[in-house]
């Protein structure tokens, strides 16, 4: 059973809600930080890293200064302005290869071009799939398909040895046996299309802002084209009553479940600043809210 958090923009305090979902389920859920762009979640669970590995997302020319004769042909042929008196221009390069066709001399070829680390780890709370993506990388689509997939790969109850997990991944951990719950990216581009694709529920993250309303219905409707089981959350809901209000009329007009109003709560700040989780609270306003959320998800998705 995998929950992907997402919401419509930065800011929502969907890390958050995911968080806190993930500590109210149980001790054996896993966790996935699919926010490659700027992944927070981990931060919340420092552990041991069990896997490591690196992922390849994009290409990049590379010229062979013993062949080349300074013809300038692939010059002339780049759009991207990426080749300068017979030099590359690495963060210019957008790898399309056309240099390596047109070179006479077949001085130019793509090279693989390192994109990120990937990582699974193992925390005191269970396995977080995670990577590190390098500064201006691309292929993030890619990148969080594989730490999906890697999420199902490996369980926390069989890691004797470093070993029979880097070189076997024996245990496929079916959709059924654990709760995954994914913390996604913002937005509706190829990161949230990546994290959606598949999940079997979809919970959306949003606050009572009209930029947050407009990229609320976007993302929802991303949920709907890909045909996801679809929950809502109205974070911040009383910062706003009115447009709280205009959601809510929104989902019971297209037929989504509201599962969670939270209130505005300065304990969430806190929680962020100390990187503990807002369960850890006992007086939030904003944990109660939650824990009452996790309770009508749990009525839904088991």
């Amino acid at each position: 059973m995998e929950l992907v958090v997402l919401s419509g923009k930065g800011g929502t305090g969907k890390t958050t809600v995911a968080v806190a979902l993930s500590e109210l389920a149980n001790k054996d859920v896993i966790r996935i930080d699919c926010d490659v762009d700027a992944p927070n979640f981990y931060l919340f669970y420092p552990g041991k890293d069990l896997y490591k590995e690196n992922f390849y997302g994009s290409k990049k020319a590379v010229m062979d200064k013993t062949l080349c004769t300074q013809c300038g042909v692939c010059e002339n042929y780049c759009k991207f302005d990426a080749i300068k008196d017979n030099k590359i221009n690495i963060y210019k390069c957008e790898g399309c290869g056309a240099c390596t066709i047109v070179c006479p001399e077949k001085a130019v070829k793509l090279e693989d071009e390192k994109s990120a680390d990937v990582f699974i780890t193992k925390t005191s709370k269970g396995i977080l799939s995670r990577a590190k993506m390098e500064i201006g990388s691309e292929g993030s689509g890619q990148l969080i398909s594989i730490l999906r997939r890697n999420a199902r790969k490996f369980d926390e109850k069989h890691t004797e040895t470093k070993n029979s997990l880097v070189n076997k991944f024996k245990t496929i951990l079916k959709k059924d046996t654990k709760l995954i719950i994914t913390d996604g990216s913002p937005g509706i581009g190829c990161p949230v299309i990546s994290s959606v694709t598949d999940s079997d529920f979809a919970l959306i993250v949003t606050e009572p802002t009209k930029s947050g309303m407009e990229d609320f219905i976007r993302v929802m409707s991303l949920c709907q084209h890909f045909e996801i089981s679809t929950l809502v959350c109205i974070n911040k809901y009383d910062i706003n009553v009115e447009i709280a209000k205009e959601i809510e009329s929104f989902c019971a007009e297209k037929g989504f479940k509201v599962v969670g109003k939270i209130p505005y709560d300065d304990t969430v700040m806190q929680s962020i600043n100390e990187l503990k989780p807002i369960t850890c609270y006992e007086n939030s306003e904003a944990k109660k809210a939650i824990e009452r959320m996790w309770n009508k998800i749990k009525s839904i998705i088991y």
